[in-house]
């Protein structure tokens, strides 16, 4: 093979080496730590809140639903 072919595949692979795959991996350990911690306090209260949010929507639909249900009773048949 001529060695400018070889130099054309090699000084990619060496720049990668040198520059993307420490920061990769870098990232990817970062990452992996976060999520082995879990849920910061802040976060299980924002989930907790947000949780009970969806609860009370969720009352809300079905207490509409029944109202609509007993008042116009084809509605769920309307496009």
């Amino acid at each position: 093979m001529d060695e400018g072919i070889i130099a054309m595949l090699v000084m990619p692979l060496v720049i990668f080496m040198i520059f993307v795959a420490p920061i990769w991996l870098i990232l990817h350990y970062r990452s992996k730590k976060q999520v082995n911690q879990g849920l910061t306090v802040e976060e299980r209260a924002s989930l907790e809140a947000l949780a009970g949010q969806a609860e009370k929507m969720t009352e809300r639909i079905q207490t509409l639903e029944a109202i609509l249900d007993s008042e116009a009773p084809q509605w769920r048949n309307r496009a």
